[in-house]
């Protein structure tokens, strides 16, 4: 991340946006957002991964990993085009997130909107010449018309043959054009977000998960980068290796990259999807970033995470001749040694910091305010946490006294002059403090934590199904980012 001065962010993903239609949009809830955060002196917005959620609604698991979320896509932006009727949008509207309506309801008015869309333009032509979601319109026509995984599909098809898709192409090209369509609707509403923010003093933080989806476009396209049988399927999967939090640890069942292919290609892949990332937003976030140092291989079909080995990574050799590596930031969390410690300094790339992990009592805990560094962006928690309330709520009565006790003393440490509530209710803007006060470069705040909400309010459940990346907002937050603004201005950022 490139020097600059004391800063802090939000995070909030585009799908907890207030609106009437089901789910955030890039439409005008987005806007007054940005808007709102510019107010109060925040200079960064933090979103999840903004592809095509598959199975399981998770932006870290999607379709294509360059993709763009079609949900997202402003459907009273698309009216102003002449796509969709004020009846239609009027039927598309939902109080409540419910994935299972949208994935049965969205794509039918997204359908309705390409009916109406003149797609012999230039700019629409120059778009799909550009080839930036060739292999996701292509992927996404072979689903409709075959439907279950590409291993499924007529073998030529499957082999992504290049001869076969050119005459698949052809006769299923208005299908085709759909799924351009909608990538084309997003970039267009993103783009023009993106340079709404930036024109306000706010700059995007965007998120970049590890690994990809065993039934992706990516996948399918490039099966060699990846550890494959002959019948395209993985042989070796991705995961994490039992410990205090799971005694079988966590069997992800993404394939894992073919490292060495990688090498032989120089990265381009990677250094494509990186550059592609920085195009949409001004930083990144790598996810899992220590798989880049060693990386967790289970064999395809095991039962457990039990059995895995560590493999060696890419390292900073993923990043050689890249332009774009001051503007990356390492989510380093969970299982770290010394090899991610040795890569991260190598890299440069500032590291995550998060509070709520700081109070076990260890004063040598690197989640302490007083260990923080500069180089590194603190949270309060992320988007894998309970909220602070809803964290300090689930505490037992002698865990929320030493809780207290320990957060008293960070507080005293720091010079910060502020009475703990009995009840515990005044703890997250104490974090908040915390994290702005803190030496680090950037403090990026959860939104949930900024309203001071509970439980009720959390993102994800990791490890669970069902229920997850479902919080709205159900108002403007004009009013809790002006009291932000406060503590902003008293900590220098």
């Amino acid at each position: 991340m490139e020097k600059e001065l004391r800063s802090a962010g939000v995070l909030c993903h585009i799908s907890s946006l207030p609106g009437k239609y089901g789910i955030g949009s890039l439409g005008k809830e987005a806007y007054a957002f940005a808007k709102s955060l510019a107010a109060s002196g925040v200079k960064y917005w933090q979103v999840l991964p903004l592809v095509q959620t598959g199975y399981g609604d998770s932006p870290y698991s999607s379709v294509a990993c360059t993709s763009g979320n079609p949900y997202f896509i402003d459907l009273e932006l698309l009216a102003k085009q002449g796509l969709l009727t004020r009846e239609e949008l009027r039927c598309a509207e939902h109080k409540e997130l419910d994935y299972g309506v949208l994935y049965t309801e969205r794509y039918a008015t997204l359908r309705t909107a390409f009916s109406r869309f003149h797609f012999d333009n230039d700019d629409f032509r120059a778009y799909i010449k550009s080839g930036v979601s060739e292999d996701y319109a292509l992927f996404m026509t072979a689903k409709t018309v075959f439907g279950g995984s590409f291993r499924d599909w007529e073998e030529p098809i499957k082999r992504h043959d290049p001869d076969a898709l050119e005459k698949f192409r052809t006769e299923h090209h208005e299908e085709y054009l759909f799924w351009n369509f909608l990538q084309y609707e997003f970039d267009l509403q993103w783009r023009a977000l993106k340079e709404y923010c930036n024109g306000l003093g706010v700059k995007l933080i965007g998120d970049l998960p590890l690994y990809v989806a065993e039934d992706s476009a990516d996948v399918w396209a490039n099966p060699t980068l990846f550890k494959l049988d002959e019948d395209l399927k993985p042989e070796k999967v991705a995961g994490v290796p039992p410990d205090y939090f799971s005694e079988n640890g966590q069997l992800w069942g993404n394939p894992v990259y073919d490292w060495k292919e990688h090498e032989k290609q120089h990265y381009a892949w990677w250094h494509a999807r990186l550059s592609r990332a920085l195009e949409l937003f001004d930083l990144i976030r790598i996810d899992h970033f220590r798989g880049l140092d060693r990386y967790y291989e289970i064999d395809a079909g095991a039962e457990s995470a039990k059995c895995g080995v560590w493999q060696n990574g890419p390292k900073e050799k993923l990043f050689g001749g890249f332009s774009g590596r001051k503007r990356i930031i390492a989510e380093d969390l969970g299982l770290i040694d010394d090899g991610v410690r040795s890569l991260l300094a190598r890299t440069g790339f500032p590291g995550m910091k998060v509070l709520l992990f700081a109070f076990d009592g260890n004063p040598d805990n690197e989640f302490l305010p007083k260990n923080i560094p500069e180089n590194s962006v603190c949270y309060t928690g992320t988007h894998d946490n309970d909220t602070v309330k809803g964290y300090v709520d689930s505490l037992a009565a002698e865990d929320f006294i030493l809780f207290r006790a320990r957060l008293a003393m960070a507080l005293e440490e720091r010079g910060i002059h502020m009475r703990l509530r009995k009840d515990g209710q005044n703890f997250p803007e104490a974090l908040i403090r915390l994290a702005l006060e803190s030496d680090a470069r950037l403090a990026v705040i959860p939104i949930q934590d900024v309203l001071g909400l509970g439980n009720e309010a959390r993102m994800n459940f990791p490890g669970t199904q069902g229920g997850n990346w479902q919080f709205r907002l159900d108002r403007p937050v004009g009013s809790a980012l002006a009291k932000l603004k406060k503590i902003i201005k008293i900590y220098r950022r």
